[in-house]
């Protein structure tokens, strides 16, 4: 099911980016570019509705709805099997703290490192 929902939408997606992409833009004709009211500015008078704007508003609700189906499916939405709400929580390690490795411990009172350092030529070769 998962694998269904999923290429329905993307299919849908495509669709939705395709259509957005035909639409013309609001104040797109000549009067637009100098400030007057054409049919298509942002405040002035509606349009018709156009099948593309339609086509619009029904890929963007079945966008929406897929996308919570898919959702609900692997269960982000309710808490279920995929989701535990926190990935500390799932992970395990709620609390506990890992240990510090050896070279990271504090030196005892009074000891000296010699920190000189090293230049490649010196280095062994890695086998």
């Amino acid at each position: 099911m998962i694998y269904f929902l999923t290429t329905v939408h993307v299919i849908i997606c495509l669709f939705l980016i395709i259509v957005v992409l035909l639409q013309s833009g609001k104040a797109a004709d000549l009067a637009g570019s100098f400030g007057g009211m054409g049919s298509q500015t942002a405040f002035g008078p509606r349009g018709a509705t156009t099948m593309l704007s339609k086509a619009t508003a029904i890929a963007a609700a079945l966008f929406m709805i897929v996308s919570i189906w898919l959702g609900v499916e692997q269960g982000y939405v309710r808490g279920g099997a995929g989701g535990s709400g926190s990935v500390i929580e799932s992970s395990g390690v709620a609390g506990e703290t890992a240990p510090v490795p050896a070279a990271a411990q504090p030196l005892p009172a009074g000891a000296s490192v010699d920190i000189t350092p090293v230049t490649p030529a010196e280095t062994p070769p890695a086998q």
